[in-house]
């Protein structure tokens, strides 16, 4: 199976295995801090802005100090809430999590593009007026802010990128679309409705990959996963089994983004997770090589770590996002 196929495995819960046994973290290799930082930070304002003939959801932190705004980026079927946790540690900072198209609160159905997330993104931070941020994105959050930054020189002055799926030019250069009309991801299939947010915790708690994730981390994930179904009887997924399948099955379809990353100019820094079977959906989907073409741009190999890094410890995420805000 390529490289590409494993990261276009939906993000579903599977059979319990030793990878949610509990693991001592090495966080050697992490980037620290030398003071610990606050957990604690009031509820967020949520506001959206029209972008793109959609209704773009961002959650807004106002700081207590003059630090740095921070606009941060979830990952396919996952939500801007995941990031809470993460986002308390800097209460000195701005924060904005967006809600990608088709995700959490957001508008908007199933993309054949890339580039829309990255277009959707560019609006935001204009009509905001925000310039000079550091950008955290996981996966194909990572991805769009690297594209968000390429087309929009100054808005960010950093970028953290854990895991972006941006793999090497051969995937690229294939072309033809993994999936299709006839051929449909799997992620289609994934259940969508839950009577309450516990029953979807009960579900999924002891369930591959979310076993691994910390308490505080699954439960936002749960919580704000859902909204009230159309029938108005339970909740269904946020993000729709049709929108994240559609995410996956164009995951060729920003071919440019190795050209766009080569026209980065700011400090980036690659957080890549462990690299294992190409058919284990928690592999690193990153390609090695990929800090080398950005300018300035720096790879941090964490084979401690899967892909869902910054769920896993969002502790050590965020010491290692403290070390490039300075």
């Amino acid at each position: 199976m390529p490289a590409a196929a494993a990261r276009t495995r939906p993000l579903r819960p599977g059979k319990h295995t030793p990878h949610c046994q509990k693991r001592a973290i090495d966080t050697a290799g992490a980037i620290r801090l030398g003071k610990a930082m606050s957990t604690t930070r009031p509820a967020p304002v949520t506001h959206r802005y029209t972008v793109n003939d959609i209704d773009l959801v961002v959650h807004e932190w106002a700081s207590d100090g003059a630090g740095v705004p921070l606009v941060f980026a979830h990952a396919t079927g996952f939500h801007g809430r995941v990031w809470d946790a993460i986002i308390a540690q800097f209460p000195a900072h701005p924060a904005y999590a967006i809600d990608l198209r088709g995700h959490g609160q957001s508008g908007g159905g199933p993309i054949s593009d890339w580039r829309i997330m990255a277009s959707d993104v560019a609006q935001f931070l204009e009509q905001a007026g925000i310039s000079g941020a550091v950008g955290i994105g996981h996966s194909m959050g990572a991805h769009t802010l690297l594209q968000v930054a390429a087309d929009n020189s100054g808005r960010f002055s950093r970028l953290v990128l854990f895991d972006p799926v941006i793999l090497a030019p051969a995937f690229y250069a294939e072309g033809e679309a993994l999936y299709s009309a006839d051929n449909p991801h799997p992620a289609i299939r994934r259940k969508r409705d839950f009577a309450s947010p516990e029953e979807m915790m009960e579900r999924f708690r002891a369930r591959d990959p979310y076993c691994l994730f910390a308490p505080r981390v699954f439960e936002d994930y749960c919580r704000y996963g859902l909204v009230p179904a159309p029938s108005g009887e339970g909740m269904e997924l946020a993000c729709a089994p049709e929108m994240e399948a559609s995410v996956y099955a164009s995951s060729r379809s920003n071919g440019a983004i190795l050209e766009a990353a080569r026209s980065v100019e700011i400090p980036v820094l690659v957080v890549r997770a462990q690299m294992t079977d190409l058919n284990d959906f928690k592999s690193s989907p990153t390609w090695p090589e990929l800090a080398q073409v950005l300018p300035q741009g720096t790879d941090l190999y964490r084979p401690d770590r899967t892909h869902f890094h910054p769920f896993e410890d969002p502790a050590d995420a965020a010491r290692i996002i403290a070390g490039m805000v300075g």
